[in-house]
Protein backbone atom coordinates (compact mmCIF):
# COMPACT_ATOMS: atom_id res chain seq x y z
CA UNK A 1 0.00 0.00 0.00
CA UNK A 2 1.45 3.24 -0.97
CA UNK A 3 0.57 6.09 1.71
CA UNK A 4 0.94 9.92 1.39
CA UNK A 5 2.55 10.66 4.80
CA UNK A 6 1.12 14.31 4.00
CA UNK A 7 -2.53 13.48 3.59
CA UNK A 8 -2.13 12.44 7.46
CA UNK A 9 -0.17 15.41 8.62
CA UNK A 10 -4.18 17.70 9.09
CA UNK A 11 -5.67 14.97 11.12
CA UNK A 12 -2.59 14.75 13.18
CA UNK A 13 -2.56 18.47 13.99
CA UNK A 14 -6.55 18.21 14.37
CA UNK A 15 -6.43 15.63 16.71
CA UNK A 16 -3.05 17.64 18.45
CA UNK A 17 -5.84 19.63 20.40
CA UNK A 18 -7.77 18.84 24.01
CA UNK A 19 -10.73 20.48 23.19
CA UNK A 20 -11.22 18.49 19.47
CA UNK A 21 -10.24 14.95 21.02
CA UNK A 22 -13.37 15.96 23.34
CA UNK A 23 -15.84 17.06 20.49
CA UNK A 24 -14.40 13.76 18.17
CA UNK A 25 -14.97 11.52 21.64
CA UNK A 26 -18.84 13.42 21.78
CA UNK A 27 -19.77 12.64 18.27
CA UNK A 28 -18.40 9.18 18.59
CA UNK A 29 -21.84 8.04 20.05
CA UNK A 30 -24.21 10.41 18.18
CA UNK A 31 -24.66 13.64 15.67
CA UNK A 32 -24.52 16.64 17.53
CA UNK A 33 -25.83 20.18 16.65
CA UNK A 34 -23.37 23.00 17.46
CA UNK A 35 -25.60 24.05 20.63
CA UNK A 36 -25.48 20.88 21.78
CA UNK A 37 -22.04 20.92 21.90
CA UNK A 38 -22.15 24.61 23.10
CA UNK A 39 -23.03 23.13 26.31
CA UNK A 40 -20.10 20.68 26.82
CA UNK A 41 -17.67 23.16 26.97
CA UNK A 42 -16.95 27.02 28.22
CA UNK A 43 -15.83 28.29 24.78
CA UNK A 44 -18.16 31.16 22.31
CA UNK A 45 -19.59 29.75 19.01
CA UNK A 46 -16.92 31.51 17.39
CA UNK A 47 -14.30 29.11 19.46
CA UNK A 48 -16.39 26.20 18.44
CA UNK A 49 -16.89 27.02 14.56
CA UNK A 50 -13.18 27.18 14.51
CA UNK A 51 -12.61 23.62 15.88
CA UNK A 52 -15.20 22.35 13.90
CA UNK A 53 -13.77 23.94 10.87
CA UNK A 54 -10.27 22.32 11.62
CA UNK A 55 -11.76 18.55 12.57
CA UNK A 56 -14.20 19.67 9.12
CA UNK A 57 -10.67 20.15 6.83
CA UNK A 58 -9.40 16.83 8.38
CA UNK A 59 -12.02 14.98 7.34
CA UNK A 60 -12.89 13.44 10.81
CA UNK A 61 -15.89 15.27 11.10
CA UNK A 62 -18.82 16.28 8.75
CA UNK A 63 -21.55 18.52 8.72
CA UNK A 64 -25.11 17.12 7.92
CA UNK A 65 -28.24 19.98 7.11
CA UNK A 66 -31.40 18.68 8.90
CA UNK A 67 -34.03 21.08 8.56
CA UNK A 68 -32.16 24.51 9.80
CA UNK A 69 -29.79 22.90 11.84
CA UNK A 70 -26.88 21.54 10.65
CA UNK A 71 -25.77 17.91 12.71
CA UNK A 72 -21.92 17.28 12.93
CA UNK A 73 -21.44 13.90 12.69
CA UNK A 74 -18.55 11.92 12.96
CA UNK A 75 -17.02 10.51 9.55
CA UNK A 76 -15.64 7.04 10.46
CA UNK A 77 -15.08 5.57 7.16
CA UNK A 78 -12.32 8.92 7.33
CA UNK A 79 -11.71 7.67 10.88
CA UNK A 80 -11.01 3.87 9.67
CA UNK A 81 -8.85 5.09 7.34
CA UNK A 82 -6.37 6.93 10.12
CA UNK A 83 -6.55 3.90 12.11
CA UNK A 84 -5.38 1.82 8.94
CA UNK A 85 -2.62 4.33 8.21
CA UNK A 86 -1.29 3.45 11.87
CA UNK A 87 -1.58 -0.28 11.60
CA UNK A 88 0.24 0.37 8.85
CA UNK A 89 3.05 2.18 9.47
CA UNK A 90 3.18 0.60 12.70
CA UNK A 91 3.80 -2.88 11.17
CA UNK A 92 6.56 -1.50 8.71
CA UNK A 93 8.23 -0.02 11.36
CA UNK A 94 8.05 -3.35 13.40
CA UNK A 95 8.96 -5.97 10.18
CA UNK A 96 12.11 -3.14 9.19
CA UNK A 97 13.00 -3.65 13.06
CA UNK A 98 12.63 -7.28 12.94
CA UNK A 99 14.63 -7.72 9.84
CA UNK A 100 17.72 -5.94 10.80
CA UNK A 101 17.76 -8.27 14.04
CA UNK A 102 17.91 -11.60 12.16
CA UNK A 103 21.57 -12.93 13.10
CA UNK A 104 24.18 -11.67 10.05
CA UNK A 105 22.49 -8.81 9.34
CA UNK A 106 23.96 -6.75 11.99
CA UNK A 107 27.75 -5.27 11.79
CA UNK A 108 29.23 -4.32 15.14
CA UNK A 109 32.09 -1.69 14.16
CA UNK A 110 34.64 -1.70 17.05
CA UNK A 111 35.28 1.79 18.11
CA UNK A 112 39.03 1.26 16.72
CA UNK A 113 37.67 0.64 12.94
CA UNK A 114 35.25 3.73 13.47
CA UNK A 115 38.05 5.98 13.55
CA UNK A 116 40.11 4.79 11.07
Amino acid sequence: MKMSFSEYVPVFKAISDETRLRIIDLLSSQKLCACDLLEQFSISQSTLSYHMKILSDSGLVRGEKEGSWVRYALNQERMNEVMDFLAEITREKEYDIQSVCEPGNIRMESTQEKRS
